[in-house]
């Protein structure tokens, strides 16, 4: 057998080689500890964040659920001499569950998004009626701050009557988030204006406030889901912010975009771009909820 002699160089050199691979090995392997460090602070974080968006979704059902039952009860014991006062606490017990139904729909759309089960449904929509009907949910919150709503619609099209293919539903759930957060931070007495838009296949959404604005501090974290956003007076939500986020989420869906600018103590305007769906429509949808088909044989 004929055996393999090294000179010294090169047994230096190669011991020099290995040496230096051992050398990348550990900064390798060093690079990679600190990455999963990281990875696993984020999951820590991720858990907590998760679990706090648990507990406050908890508190934005339960504390509800809890007002209506104190109110009903009281009603069962108001005298009848005292039907004024039942007057009143309807419209308390109608506030709750409106605010109720509100949150069950953005807290049912988040998790179909997170399933993946949340999908365009798309018919041809009357956009003017939709954003009437809208505004017309909201007419006691509004009345109550003594707000008005102003809705202006232009067509470049045609006329001022909007009709444009995409999700009736998922449309209706993006504009009333933007109305609840306008009216919830608006101050009293004063108005806001939604502006729709239809340019040839696009269509603009626009939802102006003149409230307590948008702090620095937060505008970069009011679509995330999981961010708690800070409850100071220019806070855009103090909650959990779950309606922007699913916002977003649905707009992604319709490959549509949304934006805002915002003052503090100004009031702040979010707009929303739609492309026109190039999908069928199943037919003609007067609301979110009112679907008329074009084949009565559908």
């Amino acid at each position: 057998m004929e055996k393999n002699n090294l000179s010294h160089d090169e047994l230096l050199n190669k011991i020099n080689i290995l040496t230096n691979e051992n050398l990348s090995l550990n900064d390798e392997i060093g690079r990679l500890e600190i990455t999963l460090v990281n990875i696993n602070n984020r999951l820590e974080e991720a858990e907590a964040l998760k679990s706090h968006f648990v507990s406050n979704i908890s508190n934005e059902i339960v504390n509800p659920f809890t007002s209506i039952l104190a109110l009903a009860e009281s009603i069962l014991d108001v005298d009848k001499e005292n039907w004024k006062k039942v007057v009143s606490m309807i419209a308390l017990i109608h506030s709750e569950v409106f605010y109720l139904d509100f949150q069950l729909k953005n807290i049912f759309a988040a998790a179909k998004l997170e399933a993946g089960e949340l999908q365009p449904e798309i018919s041809t929509v009357d956009v003017n009626n939709l954003i009437n009907n809208a505004i017309d949910t909201f007419k006691y919150e509004t009345r109550h701050k003594g707000l008005t709503i102003e809705f202006i619609a232009e067509n470049k099209n045609a006329d001022t009557q909007i009709f444009f293919n995409t999700d009736s539903e998922k449309l209706n759930l993006i504009l009333t988030n933007l109305l609840s957060n306008a009216i919830k931070f608006s101050k009293k007495d004063n108005k806001i204006i939604i502006k729709a838009t239809r340019v040839f296949d696009k269509l603009m959404i626009e939802v102006k406030d003149f409230g307590i604005g948008i702090s620095k501090e937060n505008e970069s974290i009011i679509f995330d889901r999981f961010k708690r956003i800070d409850s100071g007076i220019n806070s855009i939500n103090r909650g959990h912010g779950l309606g922007l986020s699913v916002n977003k989420a649905v707009l992604d869906l319709l490959d549509g975009t949304i934006s805002f600018t915002s003052k503090p103590n100004e009031g702040a305007t979010f707009i929303v771009h739609i492309p026109e769906s190039k999908d069928i429509s199943k037919g003609i949808s007067t609301d979110a909820n009112e679907l008329f088909f074009k084949d009565e044989n559908f």
